[in-house]
């Protein structure tokens, strides 16, 4: 099955994300649809950046939309130095069979000059519609 690939570019910081649904996860009868989404970052500038925080709005089509706001990633504040990349994958649980995601990481730069790298708004959407 094909999986889509949204691709964002700011501050010289490539967020590319593949989102996927997890119907092994997902109860449609109980309105759970679970997705998984795959997370690439590449720093393409020439100073590592490090990601303190990320912002993510959360759509979903039955009209449940909230925003989080936390820590870094999955418990962690990488820094990615220049031409590397860090990959990381999570999840977010919808009422409906399809959504969106999009927001921002706060990142530092090493000259101490924060940043907002932009995520690419992708949609969450299930296979189970076809």
């Amino acid at each position: 099955m094909y999986q889509p690939t949204f691709v964002e570019v700011s501050h010289d910081i490539s967020v590319e994300v593949m989102p996927t649904y997890l119907e092994e996860e997902s109860s449609p009868v109980v309105d759970k649809h679970v997705f998984a989404y795959f997370v690439t970052i590449r720093n393409m500038g020439n100073q590592p950046v490090q990601l303190l925080r990320r912002h993510w709005e959360i759509k979903d089509s039955g009209g449940q939309d909230h925003e989080v706001d936390g820590a870094g990633v999955i418990g962690l504040q990488p820094t990615i130095e220049p031409d590397a990349e860090h990959e990381y994958n999570s999840f977010c649980v919808l009422k409906s069979y399809r959504g969106s995601m999009r927001g921002y990481y706060t990142m530092e730069r090493k000259d101490g000059k924060l940043i907002k790298v932009r995520i690419p708004e992708f949609l969450l959407t299930s296979h189970l519609l076809n």
